[in-house]
């Protein structure tokens, strides 16, 4: 199974459609979307060409083809025009012989881990950097922001694949890769 996964769209419909671009020609075979799908919080500024009814349109075009779990930005009013699941504060996904924990990264985080066995991965955005780092319990993974990348980190996405992992830029440039054996 090949995964594309993506966090923090925050209702850029510039960067939704760069991002859809990106999951068309990667031929992956689920979109992840890791919350805060339409609205861009408080604490944020507003990303290039804000428009959260044109992200409705686009992700309910392609809406059996999204797993998304809700972001803290994300609320009851938007699961109303988006017409798939939004509201799950986590999801699992199997890998291979790895439990996937995915989340949006506000709860449950590396300060507060969730149940995870050793070598689990604990996935999720909200910080808006790309990570990938092998703690004692676990691997974190973090595929940034696609609308507001923070720390001078790139637009950018992750390609969940059986080879491991891919962290790539809206180009489709990969940046970089950890292959499944070192996670």
């Amino acid at each position: 199974m090949k995964l594309f996964i993506a966090s923090d769209l925050h209702g850029s419909a510039y960067y939704c459609e760069k991002m859809l671009e990106c999951y068309k020609n990667e031929n992956a075979d689920k979109l992840v979307l890791l919350g805060d799908i339409l609205y861009h919080g408080p604490r944020n500024d507003l990303p290039k060409e804000y428009a959260p009814k044109k992200v409705i349109e686009m992700l309910n075009n392609i809406k059996d083809e999204i797993l998304c779990v809700r972001g803290n930005c994300d609320t009851e009013v938007d699961q109303m025009v988006l017409q798939f699941p939004i509201l799950a504060d986590y999801a699992f996904l199997y890998w291979k012989d790895k439990m996937v924990f995915v989340t949006h990264g506000h709860n449950h985080n590396l300060k507060n881990l969730p149940m995870l066995k050793k070598g689990d991965i604990l996935l999720h955005g909200h910080t808006h950097i790309p990570a990938c780092e092998k703690t004692e319990i676990c691997t974190y993974v973090n595929p940034g922001s696609v609308s507001i990348p923070k720390e001078n980190s790139r637009h950018s996405y992750i390609i969940l694949d059986d080879n491991g992992i891919s962290f790539k830029n809206l180009d489709g440039e990969t940046y970089k890769t950890v292959a499944y054996g070192d996670l």
